[in-house]
């Protein structure tokens, strides 16, 4: 059962009506040539109808640059064809599955900026954002060798595993071990009781 107090935390932490959460990653490293999924979710309280959701994707070259539409869903999607990306941009995600992301074809090295994700899906009154910051990579990263690394880190795990079960053994002995001293003291405490009621008989005799 929840006491009072916990349940108002509960309540606090739902979701309400009024907003909704849009997640993405922060960063998306493509490499030149590419083709790369910028991928875009959310959550929403309420099922989406496509006469009322809406969606835009814009692109930012720079942080102060102004925001540039280029794929819109509106009852459909919608291509805003900008001569940057032309026709390399296609709508991967399905909206009623709260899923709407895109995949950019031919990565190219202008192709980096910040990638803009609006949703709203009324009832929810208030739209969501999220961002990501695509970074174009001319070469593929150097792979490194993590065999040490997954030594170390099995090692590391399988002590912090040993040591946390002597923990719990010695935890265990020694409330055992506190239990059997307070069924101790309880049975001494009973038989003086006993003994204490017994003497004032033998006396009076």
């Amino acid at each position: 059962f929840l006491t009072p107090l916990l349940l108002l935390s509960v309540l606090a932490a739902a979701p309400t009506g009024l907003s909704m959460e849009v997640m993405a990653p922060a960063t998306i490293n493509a490499l030149n040539g590419s083709s790369v999924k910028l991928s875009c979710t959310f959550n929403s309280c309420y099922k989406v109808e496509n006469k009322q959701f809406s969606l835009n994707w814009t692109y930012q070259e720079c942080r102060n640059c102004s925001e540039e539409l280029f794929l819109q869903f509106r009852m459909k999607i919608m291509n805003k064809q900008l001569d940057r990306f032309g026709n390399r941009v296609e709508f991967t995600g399905n909206p009623t599955k709260y899923d709407v992301s895109f995949t950019l074809k031919n990565v190219q090295l202008e192709d980096e900026g910040t990638y803009n994700c609006y949703v709203l899906n009324p009832p929810d009154r208030q739209r969501g954002h999220a961002s990501i910051s695509l970074k174009v990579l001319t070469e593929e990263p150097p792979k490194h060798d993590s065999t040490v690394a997954v030594i170390v880190g099995a090692s590391v795990g399988g002590f912090l595993a040993v040591v946390i079960l002597v923990l719990m053994v010695v935890k265990c002995v020694r409330r055992k071990k506190q239990q059997r001293l307070n069924t101790d003291d309880q049975k001494t405490e009973e038989e003086g009781k006993t003994d204490g009621e017994g003497n004032p008989d033998e006396g009076t005799k």
